[in-house]
């Protein structure tokens, strides 16, 4: 008994623990109707546990350099994007039967977490293959790993089953169930082929854990898009329908215009490494030609990135969301629908951040207070900046992430491809605000705290009874990381573990923190007009849980805790 305790005890850690509470606490809420999701769900989470245990003890993915630091963070990652689906699967169960939520959307929902999950385990399984068609068989001493891998297989063959069963009973089969099985797998193969491309392209800039979240983030998020555009198309064109008309559900022109210009700036360092490839002729140029190259290669930059922008991405909205004008237009129409409420914010945020940056980038350049703590007043920043629009302005505040998002992006693009003239000075500052997550080739840091406060928002809207679940994100990171940081790295002592920096006294201020913070909002939410439905007893389950996950994880938190908290917030 003693040699098995001490097996499970070694397998065992702390970010495993606080998965596993995560992912039963949203187990335990499962209504009979997602009794086949919730199946899955656990059959993905024992192959990621199978899958990183194996990884951790094995060189064969050396050729993938990670993040130096990080642990593979697998499980995690697996799991989170799904759980959070399921969550929201949950959250809408509730409503279904009661008539506020339509079927459609219902079955929709349903659809992106098949997507999801199966661009997850697509990824598991090619690391899997990977790992049994390595030279290296290294397994840990104190367990029976190599003997045990037929739990890989049982794991494939159930979540397949599962799968094909829950997406015949949605199809009613014939050639929408041959089509929703063949979208989910492509999901599956875009997801594999995603997370080696950025771990090739930018080595040394994450772990395999936020690799997989991110591949299958963007997938996912993609074949939404596309989804939407092939209903078009079969509406427009095609008498029979083949795409599941779930994907032609009500959308805002906000998220359309969000998605698809997000989507085609991810795409844009695609087109625009074609074109510097049919333009550039490789030859010996002196300092004189090579700057007339820069220039001209800067002016093929702003150029098409001015045609993606202008003409391509308003097409394909106007496609897929019948605009009545110019979707740039009615973006100008919408923000001067209720001018002086939203200029006013506008004001507000540019000033804020205007004082802030000069500020903190001064500090940044002379001072020698830790890089990690001066980035954790962003996070105090995030919370001034965002709470009073989510609360007065969702709407608005919702278009303005998208705006934001899309021109860090247009930045981050500038910086790696060092865009004359700008790109030398725009790395030269934005190296001021890296951590040790950051690399030269990628700073992510940025982006993951703008995603943690906009992703709970976005997954929000609609039906929400849970008054709480929009502000997960500036929650976790803005009050609950912040305080966390800022207490442990000043009166600390006790330490999580004897290789980790995280202190619990650092964890009882991040988890006190959040709860006064609720306390204080709960109230003034009501004042607004919310419907208060949050459970005090899921909320201190969702607290604590989040907590414990900063505390114990080594992978990059801005990603993760706003998703994990949001999820344990809508049951």
């Amino acid at each position: 008994m003693a040699s098995i305790a001490a097996a499970a005890s070694s397998l065992m850690n702390g970010e495993r623990a606080v998965v596993l509470l995560f992912v039963l606490r949203v187990l335990s809420s499962l209504p009979p109707c997602l009794l086949s999701h919730g199946l899955a769900l656990c059959s993905l989470a024992a192959a990621a546990f199978h899958v990183e245990i194996r990884l951790e003890n094995s060189s064969s993915l050396l050729r993938f350099k990670t993040r130096p630091g990080a642990s593979s963070g697998i499980l995690l990652a697996a799991v989170t994007l799904p759980t959070v689906l399921i969550s929201k699967l949950i959250q809408l169960s509730r409503a279904v039967s009661p008539h506020q939520v339509s079927y459609e959307d219902f079955e929709y929902l349903k659809m992106l977490y098949w997507a999801a999950s199966v661009s997850s385990f697509g990824v598991l399984v090619f690391l899997y293959s990977a790992l049994q068609h390595s030279p290296d068989k290294a397994y840990p001493p104190s367990s029976n790993i190599q003997s045990t891998s037929w739990l890989m297989s049982c794991c494939i063959g159930l979540y397949a089953a599962l799968c094909c069963v829950s997406l015949a009973i949605m199809s009613n089969f014939g050639l929408q169930l041959a089509f929703n099985l063949f979208w989910v797998v492509c999901h599956g193969f875009a997801a594999v082929k995603l997370i080696q491309h950025l771990l090739n392209t930018f080595p040394s800039c994450a772990s395999v854990g936020e690799a997989l979240l991110l591949s299958a983030g963007i997938v996912l998020y993609s074949g939404d898009m596309l989804a939407c555009t092939f209903t078009k198309i079969n509406e427009r064109f095609v008498s029979f329908n083949l795409v599941s008309p779930w994907y032609s559900t009500n959308r805002s022109e906000r998220s359309i215009i969000i998605q698809s210009v997000l989507l085609a700036l991810l795409v844009f360092p695609l087109i625009f490494k074609l074109l510097l490839r049919l333009w550039e002729r490789p030859s010996t140029m002196t300092s004189d030609a090579r700057t007339l190259s820069e220039v001209r290669r800067s002016l093929l930059f702003f150029g098409s990135l001015a045609c993606m922008l202008i003409v391509i991405a308003p097409s394909w909205m106007q496609f897929a969301q019948d605009f009545q004008s110019h979707p740039f237009l009615w973006v100008f129409s919408f923000v001067f629908g209720e001018p002086v409420k939203r200029l006013s914010l506008c004001v507000y945020w540019v000033c804020l951040i205007y004082a802030s940056v000069i500020k903190f980038y001064n500090i940044s350049k002379n001072s020698k207070v830790e890089r990690i703590l001066l980035r954790k007043y962003y996070h105090l920043m995030a919370v001034s900046m965002f709470s009073p629009a989510l609360i007065l302005q969702p709407e608005f505040l919702d278009l303005a992430f998208g705006a934001a998002l899309a021109v860090f992006l247009v930045i981050e693009i500038i910086r790696v491809w060092r865009i004359w003239p700008l790109g030398k000075l725009v790395h030269q500052f934005m190296n001021a605000f890296t951590d040790h997550r950051d690399s030269d080739l990628l700073i992510v840091s940025h982006f993951s705290l703008l995603l943690g406060c906009a992703l709970p928002m976005w997954l929000s809207f609609g039906y929400n009874d849970r008054p709480l679940a929009p502000f997960a994100g500036i929650l976790s990171l803005g009050i609950g990381d912040t305080m966390a940081s800022l207490v442990g790295h000043k009166y600390g002592v006790l330490r999580w573990s004897k290789t980790g920096k995280k202190t619990i006294e650092g964890t009882a201020a991040g988890i006190t923190s959040v709860l006064v913070a609720c306390s204080a909002l709960l109230p003034l939410l009501a004042s607004t007009g919310y419907v208060m439905t949050q459970h005090w007893f899921s909320l201190l389950l969702a607290v604590i849980a989040s907590g414990l996950l900063e505390a114990y994880t080594a992978q990059l938190d801005n990603a993760f805790i706003p998703l994990v908290f949001y999820s344990l917030l809508c049951l």
